[in-house]
């Protein structure tokens, strides 16, 4: 079973990989044997406090044997992410395994959103990930293996008032990756959505600050009465993103703890 998990031998470049969820599947990705190229915005790391956050994941991930990259890019420049995909198999040769985590969220009534708002939402959450994704494929094609994890939410099928750009474009994306996963199984390459449910992470820290309101949203958040932590991700990405894997392509997976199942309201 080991040996299925295994990723000896593999390249995964994760956006996003500095903290959180990307930060999770970084380190459990080089115990299992990968090489690891952590793409990290460094602006979005100093707004949560944590400067050094690329170079300090990339550490651990050597501590566990892989070897790193560390590639810094804001994702709302044009063709940033073909870049990133560039300098990554620049640094590491190749990139047999790609996880699109880097997102942004503007929260706020549908009204006040503003242009700005909008057009950097579409760039990091849907552009990106369109660049990601054509520099990414065919290399993989090419070489007949490759995995493509794109990382969702809960909010493809629970929109969110406050959230409703951030909704429409996961969903885009999730859509995007259902259609490419029909175009390149045949290829050995396997594009799966991963949709997570409300996981506590540096972005949404503040909601934390207030423990008791904290205690009410985890109550109310899904039938397990309690939100999901990064490390309850790395599971389901092991899987979809190793040879375990190999006949799964198109899965949207919810992992959500059941809160995006019809007749659950979460208040």
């Amino acid at each position: 079973m080991d040996s299925r998990f295994s990723m000896e031998g593999r390249t995964a470049l994760i956006t996003g990989g500095s903290v959180s969820i990307g930060r999770a599947l970084a380190l459990a990705f080089a115990e299992h044997g990968a090489d690891i190229a952590i793409h990290h915005s460094a602006a979005a790391d100093a707004a949560f406090g944590l400067p050094d956050a690329g170079i300090e994941t990339a550490q651990e991930c050597s501590g566990r044997g892989a070897r790193t990259a560390v590639i810094e890019a804001d994702l709302v420049e044009p063709g940033a992410g073909r870049r990133v995909v560039e300098r990554a198999i620049a640094k590491l040769g190749q990139v047999d395994i790609l996880v699109v985590g880097a997102s942004i969220q503007h929260r706020g009534g549908f009204e006040a959103i503003t242009p700005e708002q909008v057009r950097s939402q579409v760039a990091i959450n849907f552009q990106a990930t369109i660049d990601l994704l054509q520099a990414a494929l065919p290399p993989m094609r090419e070489r007949g293996w490759g995995r493509v994890l794109t990382i969702g939410s809960i909010n493809q099928v629970r929109p969110e008032p406050e959230l409703a750009v951030y909704a429409a474009l996961k969903d885009a994306q999730r859509n995007l990756c259902m259609n490419l996963a029909r175009q390149y199984a045949a290829w050995g390459v396997n594009l799966n959505n991963l949709a997570p449910g409300l996981i506590a992470t540096e972005r949404n820290r503040w909601r934390r600050a207030d423990e008791a309101e904290w205690a009410r949203i985890q109550r109310t958040i899904s039938p397990t009465g309690r939100a999901g932590t990064p490390q309850d991700i790395v599971g389901a990405a092991l899987l979809l993103c190793s040879d375990a894997g190999g006949y799964i392509a198109g899965a949207d997976l919810m992992v959500t703890g059941a809160g995006h199942l019809p007749g659950f309201d979460a208040g």
